[in-house]
């Protein structure tokens, strides 16, 4: 039996902890706070993140990350992007030398400009081909619920994409497989971005053909970005691109489209991230991202427009004038 230690007890951790354990894989959950591990081991239950939800009795938690990783053949991290590199220097000594490592988060790190993956080998010291990353349509509640849903688990090393499909094939979750790691990415990162623009036009009142006009164009973004950077550009038709895309910018349970909403309807983002525990990754990574883009000369007003209202003080009424105003040119991707 596959075993597999899952570090990062939020939303997207559990719920993905939930699917190994479904699909028969023995699982240990990782979680900071000792009344949260304490909760999932007696009561199988994670209120802070996932409340009203009962989890498989087979899911155990610990606090001790030595003792989550020991012979764990994959090894899943779930915790912020920008705090990964930080978790990555207690872990890194504790990951089995051949473990396969799964990330499941979905950002640009700040400063670097590094995919997770990139931050994985660099901070762990673990060669590329190890890494797996991990993308789709993640609504952590819809699949605690055991709803049907689908992801691409990517992997340049396709033995090490197989094992951890095999290893998180519940009924209800079912992986692909790809070698377009770069690709998978870079639509899981960029889709933040825009889920932020969606929420913030609808937050301003605008409705279906404003949302459909800013998911479409922020397709082109990501995919203009990710074939710049040398992603296999058919990767975001899929899953991990318009898939995950067209989730988090239209669904209410995504962070950054919740975000987004409340920016447009006049709240600061002071006031909205004070009321939030959990992260939306956009907010952070539009900056890497708009950084990367400038580095490639690769023109994304989107991301440029998000970075203005999140990070510059630019209003979403300015904002959407601006994008408006552009210069028109043949629709092109």
């Amino acid at each position: 039996m596959t075993r597999a230690a899952v570090l990062g007890a939020g939303s997207w951790g559990t719920a993905f902890a939930q699917v190994l354990a479904d699909a028969g894989t023995e699982v240990v959950l990782w979680g900071r706070r000792a009344e949260l591990v304490e909760a999932v081991n007696a009561d199988h239950r994670n209120e802070q993140y996932l409340p009203g939800h009962t989890l498989p009795e087979s899911l155990r938690a610990t606090a001790d990350a030595a003792e989550a990783c020991r012979g764990a053949d994959v090894v899943v991290l779930a915790v912020p992007s920008q705090t990964l590199r930080d978790n990555l220097v207690e872990w890194a000594p504790l990951i089995p030398a051949d473990a396969t490592v799964v990330s499941l988060m979905k950002g640009i790190e700040l400063g670097s400009g590094l995919r997770m993956s990139q931050v994985v080998s660099q901070a762990a010291g673990i060669d590329p081909e190890r890494v797996a990353v991990l993308s789709g349509p993640n609504l952590a509640r819809e699949i605690v619920q055991r709803q049907p849903s689908a992801s691409v688990v990517a992997c340049t090393d396709a033995a090490r994409a197989d094992a951890v499909a095999e290893a998180c094939d519940a009924p209800y979750f079912r992986p692909y497989t790809s070698s377009d790691v770069l690709g998978a990415e870079v639509g899981g990162a960029v889709k933040n971005v825009v889920a932020l623009a969606v929420g913030m036009a609808q937050g301003m009142g605008y409705g279906d053909n404003t949302s459909a006009m800013l998911i479409t164009r922020g397709l082109a973004e990501i995919t203009r970005l990710g074939t710049a950077l040398g992603a296999d550009p058919t990767t975001f038709l899929g899953l991990a691109g318009a898939g995950d895309l067209v989730a988090t910018c239209s669904s209410s349970l995504s962070r950054n489209h919740q975000v987004g909403t409340r920016l447009g309807q006049g709240e600061s983002l002071e006031e909205v991230l004070a009321s939030q525990s959990q992260v939306a990754e956009g907010v952070k990574s539009c900056r890497s991202i708009q950084a990367l883009a400038e580095q490639h000369g690769i023109p994304m007003p989107i991301v440029q427009a998000v970075v203005g209202v999140v990070h510059e003080g630019v209003s979403v009424e300015e904002t959407a004038h601006r994008l408006m105003a552009r210069v028109r040119k043949a629709e092109r991707y």
